[in-house]
């Protein structure tokens, strides 16, 4: 990665008169690492990892440090960003007994120390340590891992895709954007009158799909997979299946009404209708969502042709917003859904077409 400041000088052009860079033609770099800074302190600071479950509290408290380097480059309106970064996040633990008496205090530190644009489409390595490697000690590092891991991770991700549409840079770029003129001719605006209304009603009627239920989205996705309807079931409801694909502890019931936990606790729901090899539907919630948001996941399982299943994916009542303002969610959710549930299902089970 070029360091910040050694673009290519043939695209760096002088600046015009006029301040200029029309329509972000010319090659121009912005500085990012400050900026950086402020946006993952405010992201990994004073999160809370566990409240009470098991007695244990766990939270992380305000980021240390934050070292590297980190820009964005525009190149005839396209954005490219840059950024090699460490982080260091102290936590806090206390384990308490069951009338609430504290047994034990620890500190510990979480250490990230490559997030960088070359692997922006994988969460980085994370390292947890605590000061105190006594049993309580052990029991809440045990913890920060478990529960910690995704929160960070989740955070890291919004972060990497603020950077990836411009980072403090996307202000700059939307103000440059030319605005239509105005001022057409009566007569051009009467010939296509009809087909503006057109347009004007299928925008509307979009508009009232997707804002059926304000505040909450819908995720659809179909994925063909090669293999029997029957296997990929088997494969959805399979806690220890579902840990070899996603390298992740899970708890799954098999029955209707029963409960399960996966991706290390960070998902967890309730089955709502179950037909073996042909139907999953489940109640859904994310660690990270506001308080009583449940969505709705329905899994079709098809075999139009033999050893070929189709998955046809509906995804009710996701969020915009997590509980602390994030609005990823959406697009969290669905990059999950393809590349950490459907994409890995492919690659470890052989079920590629």
């Amino acid at each position: 990665m070029a360091k910040y400041g050694e673009g290519d000088k043939r695209w760096i052009v002088e600046d015009r008169p006029d301040g200029a860079n029309v329509h972000n033609w010319h090659w121009s770099e912005t500085d990012c690492l400050e900026w950086s800074r402020n946006l993952l302190s405010n992201l990994l600071s004073n999160l809370v990892v566990l409240d009470g479950e098991g007695n244990l509290f766990v939270r992380t408290k305000k980021v240390e440090r934050i070292d590297g380097e980190a820009y964005v480059n525009v190149r005839k309106g396209k954005i490219i960003p840059g950024y090699e970064i460490s982080v260091t996040i102290p936590w806090e633990g206390e384990a308490k007994d069951a009338d609430g008496k504290s047994l034990n205090k620890v500190d510990g530190s979480v250490e990230i120390p490559y997030i960088a644009d070359e692997n922006a489409d994988e969460d980085p390595e994370l390292r947890v340590s605590v000061k105190d490697e006594g049993p309580i000690g052990k029991r809440l590092k045990e913890a920060m891992v478990a529960k910690g891991k995704p929160i960070i991770f989740e955070k890291v991700r919004v972060y990497v895709q603020t950077m990836a549409k411009g980072g403090p840079a996307k202000d700059a770029l939307e103000s440059k954007k030319v605005e239509p003129k105005s001022g057409n001719s009566s007569s051009s605006v009467n010939s296509n009158s009809a087909p503006q209304k057109e347009a004007a009603a299928e925008k509307t009627e979009v508009k009232k799909k997707e804002t059926k239920k304000e505040g909450f989205k819908t995720i659809t996705m179909t994925e063909k997979f090669s293999c029997r309807a029957r296997d990929m079931y088997e494969i959805l409801m399979d806690e220890n299946r579902w840990k070899g694909f996603t390298y992740s502890n899970a708890r799954i019931s098999k029955e209707v009404g029963g409960e399960f936990t996966i991706f290390d606790g960070s998902v967890t729901g309730t089955n709502l209708e179950l037909q073996e090899g042909k139907l999953i539907v489940q109640r859904w919630r994310f660690g990270s969502w506001p308080d009583g948001i449940h969505s709705t996941v329905r899994l079709t399982l098809e075999e139009p042709e033999p050893r070929v299943t189709v998955v046809k994916l509906t995804h009710t009542d996701i969020p915009e917003e997590d509980r602390y303002g994030n609005s990823t969610v959406v697009e969290n959710t669905e990059r999950g859904w393809r590349d950490l549930i459907f994409h890995k299902i492919r690659a470890v089970f052989g079920f590629g077409l």
